[in-house]
Order: structure tokens, then sequence, then C-alpha cells
């Protein structure tokens, strides 16, 4: 089967637990621009790329997600993002930056929600 289709973009959308605390953490340290922001639902983008947030005020729903979500960002000059990022180890779990067995340079870091964030170029 033969369907003509292009995809234009895929956007993780990530459940919440503090919008705000989310928020400064992706534009101050992952350094993305705010694009829309509401109490319950808000965006973040950087060149084309956007991760979308729903808060969630159910604890049980929060506690599946803590841990066990995870996003992979694929990014040009790393080097500089990492040394912006290295900044902000003592208040976050980061993992240096180094390059993987399948060709990516890499660094983890957990965001306010736990929510693991690997950041990768082509090595």
């Amino acid at each position: 089967m033969s369907v003509n289709v292009q995809f234009k973009r895929v956007s993780p959308m990530l459940g919440v637990s503090d919008m705000e605390k989310t928020l400064a953490f992706y534009t101050t340290v992952l350094l993305f621009d705010i694009a829309m922001q509401s109490p319950g639902y808000s965006i973040v983008e950087k060149n084309g790329a956007s991760v979308h947030f729903s808060l969630v005020q159910d604890e049980t729903i929060l506690k599946g997600l803590r841990g066990h979500t995870e996003i992979y960002i694929e990014v040009e000059g790393i080097d500089a993002l990492w040394e912006h990022v290295a900044q902000f180890k003592g208040q976050y779990r980061i993992r240096d930056l180094f390059t993987q067995s399948y060709g990516m340079r890499e660094f983890h870091i957990d965001d306010p929600n736990e929510c693991l964030v690997f950041v990768g170029q082509r090595a």
C-alpha cells in the first residue's frame, strides 16, 4: 500500500504537576521559547521543535508518569548547549555529555516532573 503523506513535525505532550516550574526549566535550562501559555496547557518551541504541556492534578496519574516518561531532542550546537546546561548540575539530575555507540553525542537531564530528557547531536 502506497500512501503519499509528509509528516511535518512530532511534538510530545507531557503531563506536568507545576506549569510554572516546567516552563521555567524548559526556557531557562534548555533555552526553549514560550509559544503559548495558560494555566492548564502550554507550549514551548525552538527552531520548529516543540513540547506541549498539560497540567495534571490527579496524583495517581502523576505517580504513573514520574520516572516513566522520556523525550529525545536532537540539536545542532550541543557543545554550547551543554556548556549552558552544565551550570545547573546542582539543581537537576544530569548525565554529562558523552558519545553513544549509535553515533550520537548526548547528555541527559531530568525535568521537574521527572521526565528524562535526552539531548543529542550526530557525532
